[in-house]
């Protein structure tokens, strides 16, 4: 399992995803995160390479419609998803209750 160094507020959000169920299918994670396919699945594709998620394709045929790609969060790499979830989620707390750079640099053009 390597590192994946900085991890950004979609990363995250996809973390978060995969902790909440023992597999989830792609677009689901999608739906979830609220993101765009062209963000969600170079996240999942950089987490399997790097060794933490674990990917297969649905082998259920009764399903109609395109096959699913599931994914799940291996359990050697929970401890750390659930310490990236939670530093980003303090890290967004953090700055929602800090006023932005332009109003302290009274830049604000609202009044």
């Amino acid at each position: 399992m390597e590192n994946l160094g900085r991890i950004t507020p979609a990363t995250a959000l996809v973390l978060e995803a995969l902790l909440s169920a023992d597999s989830i299918w792609g677009l689901q994670i999608v739906k979830d995160v609220g993101k765009k396919p062209g963000t969600v699945y170079p996240i999942l594709e950089r987490l399997e390479a790097a060794g933490w998620v674990k990917s297969e394709w649905d082998s259920t045929e009764t399903r109609k419609g395109p096959r699913r790609r599931y994914y799940r969060l291996l359990a050697e790499a929970q401890p750390l998803a659930r310490e990236y979830v939670a530093t980003r989620k303090a890290k967004s707390a953090q700055s929602a209750g800090r006023p932005s750079p332009a109003l302290l640099e009274g830049q604000w053009l609202g009044a």
